[in-house]
């Protein structure tokens, strides 16, 4: 039973991003047009090979602007604000999930690799603001992206998480490999099963996965 392996955990990580909030939500679809466009601006490149670079700095480092960083000196803050600068509209307040969120024992934090201003804008418009102890952005980690296992380290030791003693909610698999590694139980969350070693726990439905853990 689930519930049984998460009597230990006394700090709860949430990925934001498709996580947090359904995938249909289809935010990503507006952050990768402002993505590109900002590539094509900064590299001064034409559309197909902004969004081939957009793609293959994800694939290969993380995220895009771990690429943009790495191969091209850029600046974070000023990319994070432009691709971030979106219409959250699509999303919609989720009691039952700020319930079973709030009824977990312990400390509740999220660790995305969006910044915290856009990360409060999505959980604002989720309900559930206030709902977590900690939001943990991407400069938090030195701009260092999951699945980087720096990342991890960085945001854990400011957070003073026992791994041991966490669990970690993601919607990206690769993104599980480092926390299960460190001792971390592991929860894949999305509409589909990705089976893989380092994945303790798979659900479509995040809310009604944690009631069942606080359930009598």
């Amino acid at each position: 039973m689930a519930k049984d392996d998460f009597t230990h955990v006394t700090t709860w990580v949430f990925d934001l991003d498709k996580t947090l909030y359904p995938p249909e939500a289809r935010l990503f679809d507006q952050i990768e047009v402002k993505m590109t466009d900002w590539v094509m601006a900064r590299l001064a490149v034409d559309r197909e090979k902004a969004d081939h670079l957009r793609r293959h700095y994800w694939a290969l480092y993380g995220t895009t602007l771990a690429g943009l960083m790495q191969e091209h000196d850029i600046q974070p803050s000023a990319y994070l604000e432009a691709v971030h600068d979106i219409d959250f509209s699509a999303l919609r307040p989720d009691p039952a999930l700020a319930a079973a969120i709030t009824a977990l024992p312990g400390r509740r934090i999220v660790f995305t690799n969006a910044d915290r201003p856009y990360a409060a804008k999505v959980l604002a418009a989720r309900g559930l603001s206030g709902v977590f102890d900690a939001v943990y952005g991407v400069e938090d980690a030195d701009y260092r992206p999951k699945p980087q296992r720096e990342a991890f380290e960085l945001v854990f030791a400011k957070d003073g998480l026992l791994p041991g003693k966490a669990a970690m909610f993601e919607d990206d698999a690769r993104n599980l490999e480092v926390p299960h590694a460190m001792g971390l139980r592991t929860v894949h969350v999305a509409p589909d099963p990705a089976p893989a070693p380092h994945i303790h726990h798979h659900t479509p439905d995040l809310a009604g996965f944690l009631a069942r853990l606080t359930q009598g």
